[in-house]
C-alpha cells in the first residue's frame, strides 16, 4: 500500500496548548499516523505519513479542532518514513529567536514556482538558500548563496555581518516548504532590506510543478524523515524505490 506523506505548517496565535497537544495526538492514534508535529504559540509544524484515508482524516479533524486551514504539501512513500510518533510544545515552530520577526505581521513578496525562474534569473537579484548548510550540500539551485549556518537561528547574524540593505536591494529565497521563509522574510524587511522574495510553498513545490526539462534545481532536496531526500516529481533520490504521489 502506498503511504501518503503530508507536510504543513500555518502561523496563527495559539492558546491552551497542552490541551491542544493532548487532543491532537489522540487523533493521530486514533487514525494510525506517525511523524512530528510542533505546537507554539505563532502556530503549528508538522509532516505526518500514514494510510492516504487515515491521513486524510486526520488533518480534516485538526482543521476542525484549532479553526486553522493548515494547507498541506503531499507526497508519497513506499512505508511510513518514521519510527515514532512526536507532538511537541515549543517556544516557535521554526527558531529563529527573533520575536519581532513575526510572519503574521508581514512577510516578503510571495513568487509562485512557475515564476521562479523569471525572478532568479535577473542579475540584481541575490538568491539565497536559507537552510542549514548540509541541506544545501546535498541540493540547491544554480546561483545560490549558501549562508553556511548549521542551525536556522544562526541566519540572522549571517544577515547582519555578510548582507548590506543598501547593496543588496533584491532578495531571493528558498527553503524546503516555505516556513523557515516566512520568518526570514520578514526579519529581512525588518532589517531594512527592501525587496525580499520567497519560493511559494518552497523546494518541494517547485520540485512538484516545475518540469525537469525546465528546472533551475540541482541535487536532492533534504526531507526530514527517513526518504531522506526529494527530486523532480517528488521522487525518491538515491533509494531503490521512487515513490511518487
Amino acid at each position: 500500500m502506498t503511504i501518503a506523506v503530508a507536510a504543513f505548517y500555518e502561523f496563527a496565535p495559539l492558546s491552551d496548548l497542552s490541551r491542544l497537544r493532548t487532543a491532537i495526538r489522540a487523533l493521530f492514534m486514533d487514525h494510525g499516523v506517525r511523524g512530528i508535529c510542533l505546537i507554539a504559540p505563532e502556530g503549528i509544524n508538522g509532516t505526518l505519513a500514514g494510510p492516504p484515508d487515515g491521513l486524510a482524516a486526520t488533518l480534516d479533524a485538526m482543521r476542525a479542532l484549532t479553526g486553522l486551514a493548515l494547507p498541506a504539501k503531499m507526497s508519497a512513500a513506499p512505508e511510513i518514513p518514521f519510527k515514532r510518533l512526536k507532538v511537541r510544545l515549543k517556544k516557535e515552530i521554526v527558531t529563529l529567536g527573533v520575536p519581532s520577526a513575526d510572519p503574521t505581521r508581514r512577510v516578503g513578496t510571495y513568487v509562485a514556482p512557475e515564476d521562479w525562474n523569471a525572478l532568479i534569473g535577473q542579475e540584481d537579484v541575490l538568491l539565497i538558500d536559507t537552510r542549514n548548510h548540509f541541506e544545501v550540500e546535498m541540493g540547491s539551485f544554480q546561483g545560490t548563496l549558501d549562508p553556511n549556518i548549521a542551525s536556522f537561528g544562526q541566519f540572522p547574524t549571517f544577515v547582519r555581518e555578510k548582507l548590506d540593505p543598501a547593496k543588496h536591494r533584491r532578495i531571493a529565497m528558498f527553503c524546503t516548504g516555505g516556513i523557515r521563509c516566512e520568518k526570514a522574510s520578514a526579519f529581512m524587511l525588518n532589517e531594512g532590506f527592501a525587496e525580499v522574495y520567497h519560493l511559494r510553498g518552497g523546494i518541494l513545490k517547485y520540485l512538484e510543478d516545475v518540469p525537469e526539462a525546465e528546472s533551475r534545481w540541482q541535487g536532492g532536496c533534504f526531507v526530514f524523515d527517513e526518504r531522506v531526500a526529494l527530486g523532480h516529481g517528488l521522487k525518491v533520490v538515491g533509494g531503490p524505490s521512487e515513490a511518487q504521489p
